[in-house]
């Protein structure tokens, strides 16, 4: 690794105002990137960055360019190595380590679909950006990343390995504080920064007035204007009012509006491959996105799905020049980067399966002519894609002009120099250990899942007192944490109550794809045994139940036998505990509505809010101790 003295950034210990702190000391002149003994304009700090971009470009060649616009997950080992193992397993075998991709395709862009430890993650961040460094023009690596603060088992986040906790998107709609949502942005943004990562693949400004769709737990839920303002707190607290060098950018998603999934079917897969209107509500659907401009957001992501009867041509929306040239570059005047979503060109062989590339509506295409429609529709990168040599053979066959590919890496570049990639994209492994996880971070994402805890119903008196002599039953609860606050037993009837933890149901599609079995699609309510069990419980003994919703759950029979009924959105045993006997208060306030039956959600609209018929539970529904 080249180093420089007191070039290391200063990493912020403090909130919102850390912008302002963290700065570069007395950076170098210049990094010698292509190693030719002089300072060219791009490696000039004191240079404006349009000027330094245009001589970047006018050196890059056509491979570099065409692996610039390429993005894909890649490894970091368990112990901090970037080069593939002998006898490595799972993804560590399938994934290409990042000097294969950087060396051999020229790629400056990857997102870790692992979660190694906080030092080996630093180390790995490190030494990915000294293979950079040794490339032909030094161009630095930029690192993004799906969530990694969330407590949840959502397939869509990493685990928050040694990160601080907090709910998901919805538990801080839940909660409504935009304070703490921009407070939050900026400790993810300290934690991300302190590990080398740069692009945060979120938030989702989608919203969810599908309720059966999987990735309703990623959205703020379904009301706009709620979602709206969620959106702007969260990219100021990781972009600052202005993109700079400790920034996180935000690659927002998924433009415009993934939420009108026919019957919640993702489409992820060919099960379902279009979105749908009825209620001619596609406008609804892009107020967060429109406040997500307002903040400047560096980054857009549109979603696989076909916007069916919207536009001109019914393909998926990275294919469509009506979504990504009219209504985004040329409507809103977006001029950041576009990345589409993961996997769009080319197949998945998921042995012995084959996952076919989300090329909804162009199916009949080739992958060469996919990615030329791509680039056509005015997108800049793809997402889960190794393929640059169709770009390099549309260039130099003149299917596509140079200039053209030139606006996009412009767009690229432009966010690597503003982030200061290419002033030190070098991190401090002890900084990273101190900072990710802090003390004070981990107690805000605690209090937070106490305060996003949402009571929905309280016919037991709550909150309960602390007794030893207090006897307690719990079902999917650690009875250890319970013990803190009663005498355990083993049997409902030993009991004075029960505490029970739920999750929404789910139904697993019928398919031989791995990945599409772990995604909850299907019916929200409780059935046969599972239902039973739980109205059992709830005969036998006053019982206290907790639903995890990462879909509105379905429970009309559950919510009137039991005694106590609350909602999260990732919360920690310990947290609900804590709400039940009152060491804190629940202020969340549902940020969908519970629909009573299956029948109501199966005639709602799938593009427009709160509209199912007679609900369980009103949009905003919450009551305080």
């Amino acid at each position: 690794m080249r180093k420089f003295s007191n070039t290391i950034p200063i990493l912020s210990i403090t909130l919102l105002s850390s912008f302002t702190l963290m700065s570069f000391i007395d950076p170098p002149k210049y990094r010698d990137l292509n190693k030719n003994g002089k300072m060219d304009p791009y490696e000039n700090v004191k240079l404006p960055i349009e000027k330094r971009i245009d001589n970047l470009i006018s050196l890059m060649n056509i491979e570099e360019k065409a692996g610039m616009m390429f993005i894909n997950g890649t490894l970091i080992n368990t112990d901090g190595s970037i080069d593939k193992k002998e006898g490595a397993t799972g993804m560590a075998a399938r994934l290409p380590s990042p000097r294969e991709l950087i060396v051999d395709k020229k790629m400056n862009h990857f997102n870790y679909w692992q979660a190694p430890n906080v030092k080996e993650l630093a180390i790995g961040y490190n030494a990915i950006q000294k293979v950079a460094e040794d490339t032909r023009l030094g161009i630095p690596v930029t690192i993004a990343s799906d969530p990694r603060h969330y407590f949840s088992n959502n397939v869509f986040a990493m685990e928050a390995n040694g990160f601080s906790q907090w709910p998901e998107q919805l538990g801080f709609a839940a909660i409504n504080d935009t304070k703490l949502m921009q407070q939050f942005g900026d400790i993810a943004r300290q934690e991300y920064l302190a590990v080398g990562i740069r692009e945060a693949l979120h938030p989702m400004a989608d919203l969810a007035t599908e309720p059966r769709w999987p990735r309703v737990s990623g959205t703020f839920g379904e009301d706009a204007n709620l979602s709206a303002r969620m959106i702007k707190a969260y990219i100021l607290g990781f972009q600052g009012t202005k993109l700079g060098h400790n920034s996180v950018a935000c690659m927002t998603k998924h433009f415009s509006g993934g939420g009108p999934q026919k019957e919640g079917l993702d489409p992820h897969f060919q099960y379902q491959k279009g979105q749908v209107y009825p209620g001619k509500n596609f406008d609804y659907h892009l107020i967060p996105f429109e406040a997500a401009f307002d903040v400047k957001t560096a980054a857009i992501m549109p979603y696989y799905g076909v916007p069916m009867d919207q536009t001109s041509e019914n393909v998926g929306f990275s294919y469509n020049k009506d979504i990504i040239t009219k209504l985004l570059r040329d409507k809103y005047k977006f001029d950041g980067v576009v990345c589409t979503d993961w996997g769009l060109v080319s197949d998945t062989h998921m042995e012995p399966v084959l996952w076919p590339a989300r090329a909804w509506g162009v199916e009949n295409l080739s992958e060469i002519q996919r990615v030329k429609k791509i680039i056509d529709s005015g997108c800049d990168q793809f997402g889960g894609e190794n393929c640059p040599q169709y770009i390099v053979e549309l260039v130099k066959e003149g299917q596509i002009k140079e200039s053209r590919i030139n606006q996009s890496i412009r767009r690229l570049l432009r966010q690597k120099f503003i982030l200061g990639l290419f002033d030190n994209p070098y991190i401090d492994v002890d900084s990273a250990t101190k900072i990710v996880g802090r003390d004070d971070f981990r107690k805000l994402g605690e209090t937070t899942q106490r305060r996003s805890m949402t009571l929905l119903k309280n016919d037991i008196k709550l909150p309960l007192a602390a007794d030893s002599k207090l006897k307690i039953y719990v079902k999917n609860v650690d009875a250890k944490a319970a013990s803190k606050y009663g005498t355990i037993v083993s049997l409902p009837e030993q009991a004075d109550i029960a505490i029970i933890r739920l999750n929404t149901p789910w139904v697993p599609l019928d398919t031989d794809n791995p990945f599409a079995k772990g995604f909850h699609h299907g019916d929200l309510d409780f059935k046969g045994k599972d239902l039973e069990e739980v109205l059992t419980l709830c005969k036998t003994v006053p019982t206290i139940v907790d639903i995890y919703l990462d879909r509105p759950a379905v429970f009309p029979e559950i919510n009137a036998a039991a005694k106590g009924v609350f909602a999260n959105y990732g919360a920690a045993d310990a947290a609900l505990l804590d709400i039940i006997f009152g060491n804190a208060k629940p202020e969340g306030k549902l940020p969908f509505e519970l629909p009573s039956s299956m029948e109501a959600v199966r005639n709602q609209k799938e593009d427009v809010p709160y509209d199912s018929k007679d609900p369980l539970y009103p949009f905003g529904f919450g009551l305080g101790y």
